[in-house]
């Protein structure tokens, strides 16, 4: 079946995006599956992925809005953690299996929070075999359920802030706000050699990916409730409000223009620009708003004093 008539058959809607608390044992895939199922639609997908033993935010982007992923891919993650020391496994979480265990004393908490300095900042991770971060075209989990061990480069990781908010061993617990790509589990897992003793995740929860927060998810249980009622599109976020940029309407004239891929004078733009402060600069970015007020176009101020199109959505 082609993409074109898949696309035919998706139920018609608004475009936007659902926060779903995503629930232990649940891939972050099992949520883009059931929302396909709840919308009606195969245009469906996430924002970072989540490990199956992790819960808590996790967006995603539904219909046109799978067009805007570049735009918020970028955003910072925070995360509520739990390490449990002497202990270290194989995919460096509960899940795994014990390669390392410690018999001696545990460090103590002036200890823990002397090796945590180390992991602030820009700092590089070797990614777990246990990811799905590819090597010659294959994801390393495949070679890891093999028994395969293979050479990974280490990745630049920003952690902007890391903080240990409870101390009771053989557990702590750790708040961390950085930015994409960071492996909380590695981060455990290099924890553990750093204090000597060992350590793996024994449990995360994501609470905020970019402007996505906790207090805007709810359960899968929940969504299916108000997809059943015929009031889950409600709960979509709409696409201009997740990005956060200054919002420009069009005009009809403008709006044909821009769907086309045309660009405009951002001296002819309304709204954002008005009242600023400060004149646009190149290189600044805003939503441009459809006359029915959706979101149209990703549009990009360049130095020809022109708002060019960076990405068109279809209305609905």
């Amino acid at each position: 079946m082609s993409r074109a008539s898949r696309r035919r058959k998706d139920r018609p809607g608004p475009a936007g995006f659902l926060v779903v608390d995503k629930p232990v044992g649940w891939t972050s895939h099992d949520a883009v599956d059931a929302a396909r199922r709840m919308f009606g639609v195969r245009r469906v997908g996430h924002l970072g992925t989540l490990d199956p033993l992790a819960t808590g935010v996790l967006p995603l982007a539904i219909r046109e809005a799978t067009k805007l992923a570049p735009f918020l891919a970028s955003g910072e993650k925070v995360y509520v953690g739990t390490i449990r020391l002497g202990v270290a496994t194989d995919t460096y979480d509960a899940e795994g299996q014990a390669t390392r265990s410690h018999d001696g004393p545990l460090p103590s908490e002036a200890e823990v929070e002397a090796a945590l300095v180390h992991f602030r900042g820009a700092i590089e991770q070797i990614p777990p075999m246990y990811s799905s971060v590819k090597k010659d075209g294959e994801p390393l989990y495949r070679r890891a359920r093999r028994g395969e061990e293979v050479e990974r480069e280490p990745r630049p990781v920003v952690i902007h802030e890391i903080r240990m908010h409870h101390y009771a061993p053989p557990e702590i617990g750790i708040e961390v706000r950085c930015a994409p790509g960071t492996y909380v589990r590695t981060l455990a897992h290099d924890l553990g050699e750093a204090l000597g003793c060992g350590a793996h995740l024994s449990g995360l929860r994501r609470t905020r990916s970019g402007t996505f927060t906790a207090e805007m998810a709810r359960p899968p249980a929940e969504y299916e409730k108000e997809a059943e009622a015929g009031t889950l599109e409600a709960r979509l976020i709409p696409p201009e409000v997740a990005l956060g940029l200054g919002c420009v309407s069009l005009s009809a004239v403008q709006a044909r223009r821009v769907a086309h891929g045309g660009d405009i004078p951002v001296a002819e733009a309304r709204g954002a620009f008005e009242r600023a402060p400060d004149p646009p600069r190149p290189g600044d970015r805003l939503s441009a708003l459809s006359p029915s007020g959706s979101l149209l176009a990703v549009m990009e101020l360049r130095p020809d004093r022109r708002l060019h199109p960076l990405r068109v959505l279809n209305e609905s």
